[in-house]
């Protein structure tokens, strides 16, 4: 016996949600741990260097398994023609339509919810194995900002950031400072951008007050100057003598930022050391509030009759 796995994360335009991969890799290990031989075929967009189904030799399989999602649709019905003499079995699917051929294609179907049939729980359901997950980093990007007219990079930093970001195995959650109690996707109250950033195990930010929220709730932060040469990120670090701090320099022509520097920083932020040191970290001193204060206090004396 010698099984293929696929599911709609193996279509090549079928849309991979979470909960299907973690389907697909709950099948698979079910299966690996029976001593069944087992491959899975993804769709290119999701493992562009792994195995595919129009790569997958069908006289290698005795069976095709179809784990979670719809089966319903020409892929569905083309996964059939394609691997017609395998026996075929879909597992954790939704049946929509019993009678369409997606369905009676299958040779045995095991829904997880079809008419007529108690619902079952969904596949992504099984335990979770006892690992770490990857840090959860928040992304805080600024726009354009034209006081520093030629010398901003905004757009093509963020460019180079945010591909750095995604060849690296972590949560990216996207953030914004700025507030907006008239949209549910922004923060309405700094408390509410604090109670996300707190949870954090790092902040990526091309922003000063991603910088400092970071910094404020204890949480390592990795900021990029996304202007020339620098200016008030680099400033703002040098204020909390912040280490974690990428400038662009002088360079004309991107690529802006290096990926090795980008690397050192962000495993410097997220070990021990890191952590270590911003939790030391406090507010800098002297408050300009205290400034503000003494100006005050002499203005006073100056007015008075």
């Amino acid at each position: 016996m010698r099984v293929l796995l696929t599911g709609w994360a193996g279509f090549v335009h079928g849309e991979a949600t979470a909960g299907d991969v973690l389907a697909m890799e709950a099948v698979r290990e079910a299966l690996t741990g029976a001593g069944v031989e087992c491959d899975v075929a993804w769709s290119p967009v999701m493992r562009p260097d792994g195995l595919t189904l129009d790569r997958a030799d069908p006289a290698r399989y005795t069976h095709v398994v179809m784990a979670c999602g719809p089966a319903h649709g020409e892929q569905v019905e083309w996964l059939h023609r394609r691997f017609a003499h395998c026996r075929r079995i879909a597992v954790g699917v939704s049946v929509v339509d019993p009678a369409s051929q997606a369905v009676t294609g299958f040779h045995a179907v095991l829904p997880r919810d079809a008419p007529g049939t108690a619902p079952r729980a969904d596949l992504a359901a099984a335990p979770a194995p006892s690992v770490p997950g990857p840090p959860v980093v928040g992304v805080v990007l600024s726009g354009g900002q034209p006081e520093y007219g030629d010398r901003g990079r905004h757009g093509p930093i963020a460019a180079e950031l945010t591909g750095w970001l995604g060849s690296r195995d972590c949560a990216r959650v996207p953030l914004d400072t700025r507030l907006d109690p008239r949209d549910w996707r922004h923060a309405a109250t700094p408390a509410e951008l604090e109670a996300v950033i707190g949870r954090l195990d790092l902040v990526v930010t091309t922003r000063l007050h991603g910088l400092v929220l970071a910094l404020r709730n204890g949480v390592p932060a990795l900021a990029v100057d996304p202007v020339r040469g620098g200016a008030k990120i680099s400033a703002q670090a040098v204020a909390w003598e912040w280490p974690a701090v990428v400038t662009t320099g002088n360079r004309d022509a991107p690529p802006f930022l290096r990926r090795p520097v980008l690397d050192r920083w962000y495993d410097w932020c997220l070990s021990p050391e890191g952590g270590g040191a911003c939790a030391r970290r406090s507010p800098p001193a002297p408050s300009l509030l205290d400034d503000l204060l003494r100006t005050l206090d002499a203005g006073a004396h100056r007015s008075a009759p």
